[in-house]
């Protein structure tokens, strides 16, 4: 083993995943249709991706403990889906894409949009 951090050698990822785990959102934004929309419309300005068709966003769930909107939004470099659990008042939202972008900024924007006590951050390279 070199003792170089495992990273350091790899070559430049082909995709990226940032995982979003956010918590105690406020219910009056997860709830509706049109605020989530919205977010998408905004993430993607933000991190600069351009979205392709429409954002399709779905109310379903008969078990309460995963009732809630879904939600999916396809960009010219992959995709952004989420899931808007009511129960909890937590959403869970993956960003994937092959162009570069900053996962900081989507937890941060995310967390703020949504007015959210904290977030958890899960990213991954795609090699």
């Amino acid at each position: 083993m070199s003792g170089k951090p495992a990273l350091q050698n790899d070559p430049a990822p082909w995709g990226l995943l940032t995982s979003l785990d956010i918590y105690d959102c406020n219910p009056r934004i997860i709830r509706r249709k049109e605020a989530i929309e919205r977010y998408v419309v905004e993430l993607c300005e933000r991190i600069d991706m351009r979205r392709f068709g429409p954002c399709q966003v779905v109310y379903f769930g008969e078990d309460e403990r995963v009732a809630g909107y879904s939600m999916i939004q396809l960009i010219e470099t992959s995709l952004i889906s989420g899931h808007f659990a009511n129960l909890t008042n937590a959403a869970y939202i993956d960003v994937f894409s092959c162009k570069p972008y900053d996962p900081e900024t989507v937890a941060d924007f995310s967390k703020a949009y949504f007015e959210a006590a904290h977030v958890t951050i899960h990213v991954t390279r795609r090699m």
